[in-house]
């Protein structure tokens, strides 16, 4: 685990509370400004979406964020440009950068993950490399950024150690067999889901897909680790634009708010 990954995470357990975690598209708006605005606004973990023509595992509102990002010109270049400005404006919060294959894997995924390195990245999210190709991130870890895996509603007790496998960072739980940003899983099945994984695995688990208001956080936050938003952040840069950091500082601050509150009702 970086260390930035590691001491959010620490510092969000010794406060009694889950971290936020945020995400937005690079390209997509002023994206160093939004990056700020989740800062402001109270986030501990932010991931960084690198556009792509294809992305099977999200809804309408990140695949529109893509084709916008995309439509404006931005590469892979771009991505780790505006990763750096953040590292610069933010030595201590971690950055994730989060997307697929044929993204960041290229030229090679030795190339990729020097970059990323010298780029500030602390993990990664390659949603759609499977455990089973381990070899192809094996060059994220050997340059000290932690390679997050995912578990679903379908990862099962026989296949949940492949997925821990060399896992590092934090365990996302993606709470819906979907795409983004359209359903949010019955509450108690995130808790039976999260106990579950916690007794297989020391790190933490962050819970995402359809998070949108602060209730849905506060009540996540009571047993994950970790709560993820990210539709509804990139709804407010398609629907604001250039107004859209103070849009998305207040919003954060309302989920960071909720968060809180979880765990002081636990503590």
């Amino acid at each position: 685990m970086s260390d930035r990954l590691a001491a959010a995470f620490a510092a969000a357990r010794a406060q009694y509370r889950a971290a936020l975690v945020t995400f937005i598209t690079a390209g997509d708006g002023d994206t160093a400004a939004n990056l700020d605005a989740l800062v402001a606004g109270g986030a501990d973990v932010i991931e960084l979406g690198m556009p792509f023509t294809d992305p099977m595992a999200d809804g309408p509102a990140i695949q529109a964020a893509n084709l916008r990002s995309l439509g404006a010109g931005t590469r892979t270049a771009d991505v780790l440009a505006i990763a750096s400005g953040f590292r610069t404006r933010h030595p201590e919060v971690p950055l994730v950068l989060m997307g697929y294959a044929n993204t960041m894997t290229r030229p090679t995924p030795t190339a990729f993950a020097e970059a990323a390195a010298r780029a500030g990245a602390d993990g990664v999210i390659i949603v759609d490399i499977p455990p089973e190709e381990a070899p192809e991130v094996a060059p994220f870890t050997a340059n000290g950024i932690d390679v997050i895996r995912l578990a679903t509603p379908t990862t099962d007790a026989a296949r949940l150690p492949a997925v821990l496998e060399g896992a590092s960072g934090f365990l996302y739980y993606v709470s819906v067999a979907g795409i983004t940003g359209l359903q949010q899983a019955a509450q108690a099945s995130i808790e039976d889901a999260v106990a579950r994984l916690k007794t297989a695995t020391d790190l933490p688990v962050a819970v995402g897909f359809g998070v949108r208001t602060p209730e849905q956080a506060e009540a996540i936050a009571r047993v994950a680790d970790g709560v993820v938003v990210g539709s509804a952040i990139v709804e407010l840069v398609g629907k604001h634009g250039a107004d859209a950091p103070e849009q998305i500082r207040a919003y954060i601050r309302s989920l960071k708010t909720a968060v809180e509150a979880a765990r002081k009702e636990v503590a």
